[in-house]
């Protein structure tokens, strides 16, 4: 308005212009003091620093280089510390639920690696010294895992010295939780956990998410050597998993297989040893017992109850360690389940509910012995009717006097 009302000169226009900058200048000039003096107030506020953002690669030829271990190829790769710590990005088509359209579909998935992970799984000990000489990150985890893990996950003994003696972590932690210790779960990886424990691994380190030492994770897998290694280097038997399994707890209940008995058998040996206690209840209130009758495991049973098991002792359903032995015939049947039944008789169990009778009566064996347990021959009707024909037919004779003698007084032949 005052430019409508006067007539200014340019240079008065100039003046005034002049003018204004003068004052802007000063009031930056008085912000920037107050600024000053509130910095020589306050104590300085920590900043974290920038995160500098890795390369990402999705050539296949790089991938071939280095799942190829073609050393000269990777060193003309990996000149430096830039390129040493690329992502290595793959993508694949995998099926998916899509409740949307009520179908599966194909959907994108991307994995992320790194090259010192692909060289140190595959056991390429020369082309993981040539990336870590030119700069890449031992302890970097990319797509969730460090090279130590993937080392002795696959096992590479190898490959394992060479990056503890470059510093890496022995007790670096994966994206789920796992230390490198975790994943010694092969016989031949004996040497990379002894690696690990020299170079400063915490035996008792649990992982995140379940509280499983590496104890628990040797001896749920039939790793005798493992678990002597640990208790020599001051694994505690006595730890519980989040479920409350002890490292017993996780033998007895991992001896699926009757073959893997003997091995199973000597990691029990040296847990109990160790003051393992035989009577501790994990998941469900299952006792070592529950879990070894559970699965057929004659010798671990007979390991269990001489060192203590009671026979009689209730999970949390309010099953015995016979009634875990009863319901493992139908799986077992040609791995001689009687055994166990027979081993548990003698040592104070008693008479099964005759309802429990239906999951042993196909097998003749073991329903000979649990019917002779009985001062009176129980009702046949709890389990007649889970007899299949056929193998009536085969024992027609035992199963005939099962019935004939049903609520009569036990003979003494």
């Amino acid at each position: 308005m005052a430019q409508e009302t006067f007539a200014f000169s340019s240079s008065a226009l100039r003046s005034l212009r002049a003018q204004r900058e003068l004052l802007e200048l000063e009031e930056q000039r008085r912000a920037l003091a107050r600024e000053s003096a509130a910095r020589r107030l306050l104590p300085p506020i920590p900043r974290p620093p920038l995160a500098r953002r890795a390369r990402c690669c999705r050539d296949p030829a790089v991938h071939n280089a280095l799942y190829a271990g073609d050393l000269q190829r990777v060193q003309g790769i990996f000149r430096d510390e830039s390129t040493a710590n690329m992502v290595l990005e793959t993508v694949s088509e995998e099926l998916v639920w899509s409740p949307e359209q009520g179908l599966w579909v194909l959907s994108p998935r991307t994995q992320q690696t790194s090259a010192l992970r692909i060289a140190a799984a595959r056991g390429y000990e020369e082309c993981a010294r040539h990336l870590l000489l030119r700069g890449a990150e031992v302890d970097a985890v990319v797509g969730g895992r460090g090279a130590l893990h993937d080392s002795v996950a696959a096992p590479r003994p190898a490959c394992t010295r060479l990056l503890l003696a470059f510093g890496a972590d022995p007790n670096l932690l994966s994206s789920d939780g796992s230390a490198p210790l975790h994943l010694c779960t092969a016989p031949d990886s004996l040497q990379c956990a002894e690696l690990l424990l020299a170079h400063g691994a915490r035996v008792n380190l649990a992982t995140r998410d379940r509280a499983l030492t590496a104890l628990h994770v040797a001896a749920g897998r039939g790793l005798a050597a493992h678990v002597g290694l640990y208790l020599r280097h001051g694994a505690d038997p006595a730890l519980r998993s989040r479920q409350g399994e002890t490292p017993l707890n996780a033998a007895c209940s991992g001896a699926e297989r009757p073959r893997e008995g003997p091995a199973f058998c000597l990691v029990a040996e040296r847990l109990l040893a160790a003051g393992a206690d035989p009577a501790a209840a994990g998941r469900k209130g299952h006792t070592p017992l529950h879990n070894a009758c559970g699965n057929a495991q004659h010798g671990l049973a007979r390991l269990l109850l001489r060192h203590g098991a009671d026979p009689t002792a209730p999970n949390g359903a309010g099953d015995t360690p016979m009634d875990c032995a009863l319901r493992a015939v139908p799986e077992y049947r040609r791995h001689c389940p009687e055994r166990t039944i027979a081993l548990l008789l003698e040592h104070g169990a008693g008479p099964v509910r005759p309802k429990m009778l239906k999951f042993c009566c196909a097998h003749p064996p073991a329903l000979e012995l649990l019917l002779n347990a009985y001062d009176r021959v129980p009702p046949a009707d709890t389990w007649l009717e889970a007899v299949p024909p056929e193998l009536w037919e085969e024992h027609r004779e035992f199963y005939a006097s099962a019935v004939r003698l049903a609520g009569q007084p036990r003979r003494l032949q």
